[in-house]
């Protein structure tokens, strides 16, 4: 095999090929899997079961309002269904033809069936990726006696989700904000949940697991914040970092100090290796600075600013970043056995159009560099996987034919076509086929049909770049 070096010199990009020194085996890397989404529950109503239930939620309301691959293009949006058959017979001819051919995702039937397919698929494996139990907006301000006991009991459930295998890959919970009204809550609940969990768990704590602090404005609560967790992890014995914080960005006191120092940097460098991911809340944002009810919403011109911002803050220290809300949910107006056939109409159109918004908004967010976003109900799911399998099948055979290009020809930067790629280009293209197979657009044997290298060493690349590429 040969080694492949990659390097971004004075003199440009350099392909220095070398033979590999026999050695013995080494330590596997590790994957590093980003989620496309999170589910916001409140902690009143989480179980072991939730996640389950809604993955439950989620399929019912495909299998009722999207029963084939052009009914389902249509619902969300994609350009490509206007052109597709809709009486049963002619979807289900070309149904079979598709699934007995080597289907082309560059091709308009093609595409639109494989992510019907894939979107499918995902909802039957893995529906829930991202769970946060909520103690915040989703849960809202009870009795202290009800927030310890729903804390209390919460953690137990989290324990017992961990011991039965139903946990979903990424968990957590979401206190209250250390703003001065709220700080006393917010710490007693994170002390009685964290103690709960351990005590359950018998001191361990779910992989990919972070505790969400929302409106934070100043590095002082995020240090705050850290240091609990620290004394945690030291009385229980547990790895420095197991637990990690996610920060909510949702007041414009986030993005500038008082000094008008750029205060997102300040937070996002304030605890390295700590803070996994900084998401945004577009309408605390959005009502924080008087924008009028009528027009706040996640594609606000002052939401795309602060998520371009929190871009240039969190992305260059390898913190995930995550795009607000859709409100607009497709659930169903009419609910009963006996509905009239336009209750049932009114139902289809419903959920149509909260799978169309929340489609076109989860595609402007992967196109601001937002891979991740929030999801408020599970009837949402469909549309959010459906955005994500488009965006990497519909761009997967050029990607490749600019990454083989690019090894094929390395010697210097070069052009496939008329788009240049160097190095820089080339970490971004590593990115699109690892963020593609964690989510489920791609399998392994077509990252490495169609890129010529094997899922595996794609997967474990870090998220900064290609310092090396195997090739046979």
């Amino acid at each position: 095999m040969a080694k492949v070096i990659l390097t971004d010199g004075d003199e440009g990009v350099q392909l220095i090929v070398k033979q590999p020194k026999p050695r013995r085996s080494a330590k596997p890397k590790v994957t590093v899997r980003h989620p496309v989404h999170v589910l916001y529950g409140g902690a009143d109503r989480y179980n072991a079961a939730t996640a389950a239930k809604l993955g439950e939620i989620a399929r019912a309301a495909f299998s009722e309002y999207a029963r084939d691959f052009a009914q389902f293009a249509v619902a969300v949006g994609l350009p490509e269904g206007a052109n597709l058959p809709t009486e049963a017979k002619q979807v289900a001819k070309l149904e079979r033809e598709l699934s007995q051919q080597n289907t082309d995702a560059e091709s308009v039937d093609a595409l639109t069936w494989r992510v019907y397919h894939r979107t499918r698929a995902k909802l039957e494996t893995e529906p829930i990726e991202d769970f946060r139990i909520d103690f915040e907006d989703g849960y809202g301000f009870r009795p202290n006696d009800e927030e310890d006991a729903d804390a209390e009991r919460a953690a137990n459930e989290l324990a017992k989700a961990m011991d039965d295998g139903s946990i979903t890959a990424f968990s957590g919970f979401r206190i209250k904000s250390f703003a001065p009204e709220t700080y006393g809550r917010a710490v007693r609940t994170l002390e009685i949940f964290l103690s709960t969990m351990l005590e359950a768990s018998s001191g361990r704590v779910p992989e990919n697991f972070v505790v969400t602090l929302p409106k934070v404005t100043d590095r002082r609560e995020v240090k705050d914040l850290a240091d609990r967790l620290k004394r945690f992890e030291k009385k229980w014995k547990l790895v420095s970092g197991s637990i990690g914080i996610e920060v909510v960005i949702e007041t414009p006191e986030s993005l500038f100090s008082d000094k008008g120092e750029f205060n997102l940097r300040r937070i996002a460098s304030s605890q390295k290796g700590r803070i996994r991911s900084a998401h945004f809340g577009a309408f605390d944002f959005t009502s924080a600075l008087g924008i009028p009810a009528t027009h706040q919403g996640i594609r606000h011109p002052a939401c795309t600013l602060a998520r371009q911002m929190m871009l240039l803050a969190f992305a260059p220290l390898g913190i995930r970043v995550a795009d607000s809300v859709t409100t607009t949910l497709p659930i169903v107006l009419h609910k009963g056995s006996k509905l009239s056939a336009e209750q049932v109409e009114e139902n289809r159109r419903s959920v149509h159009e909260g799978w169309a918004v929340h489609f076109r908004n989860v595609s402007a967010s992967i196109g601001e560099g937002f891979y991740q976003s929030w999801d408020l109900h599970p009837n949402q799911l469909p549309a959010r996987y459906a955005a994500n399998y488009t965006f990497y099948l519909r761009s997967a055979k050029a990607n490749a034919k600019r990454l083989r290009g690019f090894i094929d020809r390395a010697t210097k930067a070069h052009l496939t076509g008329n788009v240049f790629d160097d190095a820089a280009s080339v970490r971004g293209l590593i990115d699109f086929w690892k963020n593609g197979l964690g989510c489920g657009a791609f399998t392994d044997d077509e990252v490495e049909e169609l890129t010529g290298i094997p899922a595996e060493k794609i997967a474990t690349m870090t998220p900064a770049g290609v310092a090396e590429l195997t090739t046979r």
